[in-house]
């Protein structure tokens, strides 16, 4: 309390914290005091020393090429407070630890540059098309702030063109939270990334892996085999031998025995591939009991569906309700408002049949079949039954529809179609 501290409110250094606390020995006052800018301040003076290239004690030569390299001048202490591989290189008693010049190699020197600028100023600036060799220099040397901001920028950037390359790049270099995060986003984005460049150039041991993960966030097994028989046709020749072990990985007991028939009818299966195909067919048409294949359980939220209804007069509303969060949604309506209709899903897509249109200027009995597709919110008209069914009953079998009984009128239905 006694000393002026007028000396440093002139230099400007305002940002300070004084206690006085009394002694536990002598009951004597004591002065503390913690300027909350010398760190940054320092290591701002250390960036102008270095840039300056006085007081520098090492320059890392960093090799490009076999005859050409690129000098950096740096502060052993500052490298080795960022980067724990400094600080072995220059205090466990390597041979660098009295070098003035060290070689560096592995390394970018532009990305070496922006390492050390980092460690001075705790700021790096990184674009797109260069966050990869920066990260992967981050990881060399262990600079962990740096390797989880462009993990972070790298996720940000994910989309279905990149991510199968993102993984693969974050497993080389051992980086786990990238790694799954990107591998996640294959998962639930399947559909998009089987259509990319680097879905087409996996392995056969790479695809089998993805597609046998039960998180696969697809609306049907058939687009697992359709992406597979793409990925076959891409290198026909060198491929074919792999079919037998794809098909064994996608869950063929899960498709319709629609779908295997017009597969078999459209492909030149080999002998096996067939046999084993046909076999699958035989199975579902019959309906014998095989072994259990486990259902995908995608990381998406299930969803109950209401649709129509009758308040006064016919609703249009189609509403969503989310068990996780509780809340309910509004979605796109009926094309055209129903009450006493049935609906049922079948690959993730809610189909609306039948039901009746009490309006105010007329009652109409309806035979309407509407599709919505989740995806993109919208309803599209599939064909309409033979006749209107109000209070329909449906139900699903092999994949298709089979409308039972309702009503038309005062005439009450004894017929099925599908």
């Amino acid at each position: 309390a006694d000393c002026p501290l007028s000396m440093y409110a002139a230099a400007g250094m305002t940002e300070c914290k004084a206690e006085v606390t009394p002694s536990a020995r002598n009951g004597h006052r004591v002065f503390s005091y913690t300027l909350e800018s010398h760190t940054a301040a320092a290591f701002s003076i250390m960036n102008e020393l270095r840039l300056e290239r006085q007081l520098c004690d090492v320059t890392l030569r960093v090799k490009y090429s076999q005859l050409d390299a690129v000098d950096f001048v740096a502060h052993k202490v500052v490298l080795a407070s960022s980067s724990p591989v400094f600080r072995a290189m220059f205090t466990n008693g390597l041979k660098e630890c009295g070098m003035e010049v060290v070689p560096i190699e592995g390394i970018h020197p532009k990305v070496m540059g922006r390492l050390i600028e980092f460690a001075y100023t705790a700021s790096i600036s990184v674009g797109e098309k260069c966050v990869i060799h920066v990260m992967n220099g981050a990881v060399m040397y262990q600079i962990d702030s740096v390797v989880k901001a462009c993990c972070d920028f790298l996720v940000q950037q994910l989309d279905p063109s990149n991510a199968i390359g993102i993984a693969s790049f974050a497993e080389q270099i051992g980086c786990t939270e990238l790694h799954q995060k990107a591998r996640e986003y294959i998962y639930m984005n399947f559909s998009q990334v089987a259509t990319q460049e680097e879905f087409f150039n996996l392995s056969h041991c790479q695809l089998v892996t993805l597609i046998s993960r039960d998180e696969l966030n697809v609306r049907c097994e058939s687009e697992v085999f359709h992406a597979c028989v793409e990925w076959v046709q891409y290198d026909r020749e060198n491929r074919r031998l792999y079919v037998q072990a794809l098909l064994q990985a996608v869950r063929c007991h899960s498709l319709t025995p629609l779908f295997l028939q017009r597969q078999l009818e459209r492909f030149d299966w080999d002998a096996q591939s067939k046999d084993y195909l046909s076999q699958i067919f035989q199975d579902l048409t019959l309906h014998k009991p095989t072994k259990v294949t486990p259902l995908r359980a995608p990381k998406v939220p299930q969803l109950i569906y209401t649709a129509g209804g009758y308040f006064r007069q016919s609703l249009s509303y189609l509403e969503a309700f989310n068990p996780g969060s509780g809340a309910w949604l509004r979605l796109a309506d009926l094309q055209v408002p129903r009450s006493g209709l049935a609906a049922c899903v079948i690959s993730g897509l809610l189909y609306a049949v039948g039901g009746r249109n009490n309006a105010p200027d007329g009652n109409m009995d309806s035979s309407m079949l509407d599709c919505y597709n989740p995806m993109n919110n919208r309803w599209l008209p599939c064909a309409p039954m033979s006749v209107p069914r109000n209070r329909i009953g449906v139900g699903v079998i092999d994949g298709m529809i089979y409308a039972v009984g309702g009503s038309h009128g005062c005439v009450h239905h004894n017929s099925v179609e599908r």
